[in-house]
C-alpha cells in the first residue's frame, strides 16, 4: 500500500486517501446488516422526481461532466425476492437449466469466495474478469440456469464500493445474466452515471460495455423497459460523442439497432394513436446519437441501405410538437443532404416537402430549427429539378417562404448595428447574425426553385418576394453581409431570365439596374459577377441599354473583358453583344474606343472561343448542366442559341478588328 494506511469498506480494502474520497461521495452508512443503506431513486438525480434533465432535453444540453456524488446501491439492484413470485417468473424458474456441479464447484465457487474475501480493488476487478470468462465458458450467462440468484446477490453487494472500474465490470456481468425489470433499470442507471464522466471513456472502451448496452436495445422489450432504455440510450449518446468509439459502434451494428428502435417507436405510436410515455425523451437520445455518427461515410451508406431516411421523417411527423426531436433530426438531414446520394434519397421521399413546410410554419421564429430546415430545402433543390417542382407544388409553399422572409427581414432590421459601426465591418466582416443566416439560406432556396421553368415566372411575378429581394439590396451592402447580398442578387438574376408580361422584375428593371451599380464598383469579384449576369438579362431591354450607356456601365463591361475570371468575361461579352443590337450603341462603342482596328485582341478571342464552344453540342450541353434540365436546355440551344452563336462566330471570323476592348477606364 506504499505506506498509506488502509481502511475496509464493504469488505474491500482501500487506501485511506481513496476511502476519504469514497466516503465523501457516499455519505450514507453502508453496512451488511441484512442489506445496504438505501438510496431512493429521486435522490440519485438531485432536483428531479423522475428522469434527469439530461435525458429529457436536446442532445447538447446534457453535456458530460464529473459524475454526481450519489449512485445506485446494492439495494437499488434489488436482490431476488422470496415473496410472491409472478406467474411468468415461476414458468421461467421451471425452465432453469441444471448447472454442471463439477464446473460450478471447481471454477465458479473459488472466484465467488475470492470476491467475498478482504482484498483490494484491483484484485476484486481481476476476479470479476475471471468470473465473466468462466461463466461464458460454462454456458452460464443468461437467465436460464440454477444458482443465478447466488451470483446476483454476490455481485450486487459489491456495487456500493463506488469504484467506476469495478462498477463497469459488475454491470457487464449483470447485464449478461439477463436481469429484467427493476434490476435492468438500475444497472442501466449505474452505467449512465459512469458514462457521464468523459474521463471514464477509457474504462468503457476497455470493458466493451457498449456491446452490452446495444444488446439491451436489441433484445429487451421496449414497452416493458422504456425507462431502462432511456438510461441505456443516454449512456450510448455520451459514448458516441467520443470519435474513438465510432468504428466500434459501426462494427457492432449500432446504426441498424438505433434505426430499428426508431421504427419500433413509430409503429407503437401509429398503432396506439398516441406516443408512449417517455418515448419523446428516448427519441431525443437516439437522434442525438445518430447525429454524432452521420459524419462517417460508412454510416451514410448504412442509412441508405436500410432506408433510414423515411423512418426519421415519420418520427418527425409523429413528434412534430417536440422541438428537440425535430431539431436533432434536422441536424442529421443537414449533414446527410450535403452528399449527393443521401440528398437524392431524401428528395425522392415525396412526403418530406410537406413535412418541412409544416415545421417552418410551426416553428417560424425558432431560428435554430428553421435555419436547418431551410438549409435542407436548399440542398434538395440545388441540383434536382423534380425536387424543385415537388416542393413548389405543395400547398402554400411560396407563401410559407414569403412569410418566413418577412419574419426574419423584420428581425434583421431590428438588430441592425448603428451606421457608425459599419466601417469596422469593411475591414473585418462580422459573421452573419441569426436572422441573416436564415435569410442567406432562404434566398438560396428561392434562387434554386426559380431555375424550374414552371416556377421561375411565378416567383418573378410575386410582388412580395421581389420586393423583399430588392429591399435586401437597398439596406445591405457587401461589407454588411456578403453572402446574403450575393444570394439575393443571384435570385434576381434567375428571375430576370423570364421575359413574362407580369414580371415584377421587368417592371422594376431600371431600379434594379441602379441598385446593381454599387456591386459593380466593389472589390468583390463574386458580387461583380452576379451584377453583370443580371445586366446580361436586363440588357435585352432598350431602356436598360440606354441606362447602361448613360451611366458608362458599358465602359466597365469592356474593362472586364480583360479580367482573369472567365465567367465575368463571358457575362460582360453578353452585355456588350446586347448593346450592339442597337446601331446607335455600336457607334458609341466604336467612338468610345471599345472597338479598335488592329490585330485580334482579347475580347475577340474570348467571344470567338465561347461562340465556337457553344456551337458544339457536346461542349454546350456537358455534365455541368442539371441532368433534369438537359432536354429543356437542348431544345432552346438548338432553336434559339445555336443559330445566333454560329452567326456571331462567322461575323467575328470575318471581322477580327470589330471587337477590341478599350484600356481599363479609371473611375
Amino acid at each position: 500500500m506504499m505506506g498509506d494506511s488502509v481502511v475496509k469498506i464493504n469488505g474491500i480494502y482501500l487506501t485511506k486517501s481513496n476511502a476519504i474520497c469514497h466516503l465523501k461521495s457516499h455519505p450514507l452508512q453502508l453496512t451488511y446488516d441484512g442489506g445496504f443503506g438505501e438510496i431512493k431513486e429521486q435522490e440519485m438525480f438531485k432536483g428531479t422526481t423522475s428522469l434527469p434533465s439530461h435525458l429529457k432535453r436536446g442532445g447538447d444540453q446534457g453535456k458530460r461532466h464529473a459524475r454526481a456524488s450519489s449512485r445506485p446501491s446494492s439495494s437499488d439492484l434489488s436482490r431476488l425476492q422470496t415473496k410472491a413470485v409472478p406467474k411468468a417468473d415461476l414458468q421461467e424458474k421451471d425452465a432453469e437449466i441444471e448447472v454442471d456441479e463439477v464446473f460450478w464447484n471447481t471454477r465458479i465457487v473459488p472466484i465467488l469466495r475470492e470476491l467475498e474475501k478482504e482484498e483490494n480493488i484491483e484484485t476484486v476487478c481481476a476476479a470479476c474478469t475471471q468470473l465473466h470468462h468462466a461463466l461464458e465458458e460454462g454456458n452460464m450467462l443468461g437467465n436460464k440456469f440454477k444458482r443465478r440468484s447466488i451470483l446476483l446477490k454476490t455481485l450486487c453487494k459489491l456495487v456500493d464500493v463506488g469504484s467506476d472500474l469495478l462498477s463497469l465490470k459488475l454491470a457487464k456481468i449483470i447485464l449478461a445474466l439477463k436481469v429484467s425489470r427493476k434490476n435492468l433499470l438500475n444497472v442501466c442507471k449505474l452505467i449512465f452515471k459512469i458514462s457521464r464522466n468523459e474521463k471514464n471513456d477509457s474504462l468503457i472502451q476497455n470493458d466493451s460495455i457498449l456491446e452490452s448496452l446495444l444488446e439491451v436495445l436489441r433484445s429487451e422489450d421496449l414497452q416493458t423497459n422504456m425507462e431502462a432504455f432511456l438510461y441505456c440510450m443516454g449512456s450510448i449518446k455520451f459514448i458516441s460523442g467520443n470519435p474513438g468509439f465510432l468504428n466500434e459502434m459501426i462494427s457492432k451494428d449500432a446504426v441498424e439497432i438505433l434505426i430499428n428502435l426508431i421504427n419500433q417507436i413509430n409503429e407503437n405510436t401509429e398503432k396506439c394513436g398516441t406516443c408512449l410515455p417517455n418515448s419523446g425523451h428516448l427519441l431525443v437520445q437516439v437522434t442525438a446519437t445518430l447525429r454524432n455518427l452521420v459524419d462517417s461515410p460508412l454510416v451514410r451508406t448504412k442509412f441508405l441501405s436500410i432506408s433510414a431516411l423515411p423512418q426519421l421523417c415519420t418520427a418527425m411527423e409523429q413528434y412534430m410538437g417536440d422541438k428537440d426531436v425535430c431539431t436533432n433530426i434536422a441536424r442529421i438531414f443537414s449533414k446527410l443532404t450535403s452528399y449527393r446520394d443521401c440528398c437524392a434519397a431524401l428528395a425522392s421521399y415525396s412526403r418530406c416537402y410537406a413535412l418541412f413546410l409544416n415545421l417552418i410554419n410551426k416553428y417560424q421564429k425558432k431560428q435554430d430549427l428553421v435555419v436547418r430546415v431551410v438549409f435542407i430545402l436548399g440542398n434538395l433543390t440545388a441540383k434536382n429539378n423534380q425536387a424543385r417542382e415537388q416542393f413548389s407544388k405543395e400547398k402554400g409553399s411560396i407563401q410559407t417562404l414569403l412569410s418566413l422572409f418577412q419574419t426574419f427581414h423584420q428581425l434583421d432590421l431590428h438588430s441592425q448595428k448603428p451606421v457608425g459601426q459599419r466601417g469596422e465591418q469593411h475591414r473585418a466582416q462580422s459573421p452573419p447574425s441569426e436572422a441573416e443566416d436564415v435569410l442567406i439560406k432562404l434566398t438560396r432556396v428561392l434562387a434554386n426553385i426559380a431555375i424550374h421553368p414552371g416556377v421561375g415566372p411565378v416567383l418573378a411575378a410575386n410582388p412580395g418576394i421581389v420586393g423583399l429581394l430588392l429591399t435586401t439590396l437597398e439596406y445591405k451592402s457587401l461589407d454588411d453581409c456578403e453572402e446574403l447580398v450575393i444570394n439575393a442578387t443571384a435570385t434576381i438574376n434567375n428571375l430576370s431570365y423570364y421575359q413574362v408580361k407580369n414580371s415584377i422584375i421587368q417592371d422594376k428593371k431600371l431600379y434594379i439596374a441602379e441598385l446593381l451599380l454599387k456591386l459593380l464598383v466593389s472589390n468583390n469579384m463574386d458580387g461583380i459577377l452576379e451584377a453583370v449576369r443580371v445586366f446580361g438579362n436586363l440588357s435585352q431591354d432598350r431602356d436598360v441599354c440606354d441606362f447602361i450607356v448613360q451611366n458608362n456601365v458599358h465602359r466597365f463591361m469592356m474593362a472586364l473583358l480583360d479580367a482573369q475570371h472567365q465567367d465575368i468575361c463571358f457575362s460582360a461579352c453578353g452585355v456588350l453583344l446586347n448593346l450592339t443590337v442597337d446601331k446607335d450603341k455600336r457607334v458609341i462603342l466604336k467612338e468610345g474606343g471599345g472597338i479598335k482596328n488592329g490585330a485580334p485582341c482579347s475580347s475577340c478571342r474570348i467571344m470567338s472561343t465561347y461562340a465556337e464552344e457553344l456551337s458544339d453540342e457536346e461542349l454546350a450541353l456537358d455534365g455541368s448542366f442539371d441532368p433534369d434540365l438537359k432536354n429543356y436546355h437542348k431544345f432552346h440551344w438548338e432553336t434559339e442559341f445555336k443559330p445566333v452563336a454560329q452567326q456571331l462566330l462567322n461575323r467575328i471570323q470575318r471581322h477580327h478588328t470589330f471587337l477590341e476592348p478599350l484600356p481599363i477606364p479609371s473611375f
